[in-house]
């Protein structure tokens, strides 16, 4: 796991792919792919990133992360 915490704009699933102001807070390695777990509105959710035009998509319909 790596700590990154910077904001950025993503977009966003629920919003139907608009964009959004999101804080990415960690890079993980799963299964050969990075997915970054990022906070929207308070909300902790997974995302990707799209290296050939530079963007993330949240998922925060289906990648939420519940807390314990």
């Amino acid at each position: 796991m790596k700590n990154c915490g910077y904001n950025t704009h993503a977009h966003i699933h629920s919003l139907g792919g608009d964009m959004d102001e999101v804080f990415i807070l960690d890079e993980l390695q799963e299964e050969g792919q990075t997915v970054y777990v990022v906070d929207y509105k308070g909300t902790k959710c997974t995302a990707i990133f799209n290296p050939f035009v530079c963007q993330f998509y949240v998922d925060d319909k289906y990648g939420i992360i519940k807390e314990n």
